[in-house]
Parts: structure tokens; C-alpha cells; sequence
């Protein structure tokens, strides 16, 4: 067994770092680094209760906002990783945003329109299951607008969320990884089991077989849009109970890095009777 990574130190090990490549090599999926099952259980129900502390704290303070960003392949684990992990916050300071294909509005305005308006208010936390980066994900794959448009996108990206983070908008995002063989075997389980046919798309197959070009577009968004002030995480998915362990360790890092504190009351707590 591999040398376990302190808690501590496992944002540092999966945050993808600015001017480093990184490549996704289905043999990575499967990391837990050095951490097993009851252990990744034990640590994720003890980070759920710091996760709801500092989400009551940041919602007192209402200076700073929290944007998680979930990006996977398909059947990575995106709405398990919501359920999983997120449920630590209140609902009353947490939204989820799901972005499809945008709609004939949407379409009417620049492709961050709608994105932006759904960026948390401070003191909340927003959740992003896919988001603006699948504006160059699928319609790079599927080449739903030419190069010239996507390949622009990368630094419009960027600026914008330097102008979040600016406004004290705090973003982590999260690349789910799974291996293609552990994609297969989702995919499988969601054809056995009647409560979960629901979930697969035939297109979900169509675009398994550019598995190769979607690998590299998820690269190329990470390489190109990990930055200090909004990084990528690359998670290894293939096995849940590390995947929800490692997203909430990160959580729990990049609120910790924020000068929470509770406000003033505006009134004299000594003279109350």
C-alpha cells in the first residue's frame, strides 16, 4: 500500500498547478493515496460537521461567497458527489445550478450570461454541476462553434473569474475523474438496474466513443484555466468513498482560507435583559 497522504496536505496533491501539464491517465483514477474505505468514511463525516461551522459563520459574515465547480465525463459522479458531500450545507445559504443546453434566451446573449447570474450572492455557496466550461467541452468535441470562437474562450474565462474572485467570490472547481473501464461498468449498472435506467442517454454512448477527444479537451480546460486565484482539482472518482473524502478535504481547505468571522451585533448584549 502506498505511503497515505496527510489530510492536510491532499488540496496540495490534487490541485493542478499553473504552468505544470497535466495529463489524464486513466491509471490515476483509481489514487486514493494511500487512504481506504472506513477511514475516508470516518474522515468525510467529521469534515460535514466543520463544513456546516464555517458555512454558518460565512453566512453571518456575508463578506465572501464560495463557488464549487463540478466538472466529469459522463457517469462521473457529479449529482452523487452533491448528495454525498454538499449535504453538509444548509440549503437556506447553498444552490445547486445544473446547466444544459442552453435555451433560446440563453442563446440570445454571450455564452457567461447565464452563468453569471447564477454566481452566489456573498455569504453563500454555490454549487455549478457542469458550467460554463462545457462551452469548451462539448461544443469543442462536437463542434457546435469553430475553433476560432472556443479557442478564445480559455482566456474570456479566465478574466472572469479573476473579476469574481476580485469581488471576493472564492471558486474551487473539481474534475471528477473516472477511468474509461469504470465508465463502462457505470454505464452497465444504469441498463441492469431499473432505478437508474433512467439516467442513461443513448448519446451518452455516442460520446463515449470520443472518449479520446474529450480527454483532451478536459486537459486542455484544466491546463489552460488553472489559476491562483480560481484552481482545478483533478479528483480520482473511480472509487466513491475517496472521491466524497477528498472533495470535502478540499472544501473544508478553501474555507478555511477565508478571515471569517461573526459580526458586531448592532445593539448592546449586556443591556439586554
Amino acid at each position: 500500500m502506498a505511503e497515505r497522504v496527510a489530510r492536510r496536505e491532499i488540496p496540495n496533491v490534487l490541485r493542478a498547478a499553473p504552468g505544470k501539464r497535466v495529463r489524464l491517465g486513466d491509471a490515476r483514477a483509481a489514487r486514493t493515496l494511500g487512504w481506504d474505505r472506513p477511514d475516508c468514511e470516518k474522515a468525510l463525516d467529521e469534515n460535514r460537521g466543520r463544513l456546516d461551522e464555517l458555512q454558518y459563520k460565512m453566512y453571518a459574515d456575508r463578506r465572501f461567497a464560495l463557488l464549487a465547480v463540478l466538472q466529469a465525463i459522463d457517469g462521473g459522479g457529479k449529482d452523487s458527489t452533491i448528495r454525498k458531500v454538499f449535504n453538509a450545507f444548509n440549503p437556506q445559504g447553498c444552490t445547486v445550478s445544473s446547466f444544459k443546453a442552453p435555451g433560446a434566451e440563453e442563446l440570445r446573449h454571450d455564452y457567461l450570461w447565464r452563468v453569471h447570474a447564477r454566481v452566489p450572492p456573498r455569504g453563500e455557496i454555490g454549487v455549478f454541476n457542469r458550467s460554463h466550461y462545457e462551452d469548451v467541452l462539448v461544443v469543442r468535441v462536437e463542434n457546435l462553434v469553430p475553433k476560432p470562437v472556443w479557442s478564445q474562450r480559455y482566456p474570456q474565462i479566465n478574466d472572469f473569474e479573476r473579476m469574481l474572485a476580485e469581488n471576493d467570490v472564492r471558486i474551487a472547481k473539481f474534475f471528477l475523474q473516472i477511468s474509461k473501464d469504470e465508465q463502462k461498468r457505470r454505464f452497465e449498472e444504469r441498463v441492469r438496474d431499473r432505478r437508474k435506467q433512467w439516467k442513461l442517454d443513448p448519446a451518452d454512448l455516442e460520446r463515449r466513443a470520443k472518449w479520446d477527444d474529450y480527454r483532451k479537451a478536459f486537459e486542455d480546460a484544466i491546463n489552460r484555466c488553472t489559476t491562483a486565484w480560481a484552481p482545478w482539482y483533478v479528483i480520482p472518482a473511480d472509487r466513491k468513498w475517496f472521491r466524497d473524502f477528498a472533495v470535502s478535504q478540499i472544501l473544508l481547505y478553501e474555507l478555511e482560507q477565508l478571515p471569517l468571522r461573526f459580526p458586531a451585533p448592532s445593539y448592546d448584549p449586556a443591556r439586554i435583559r
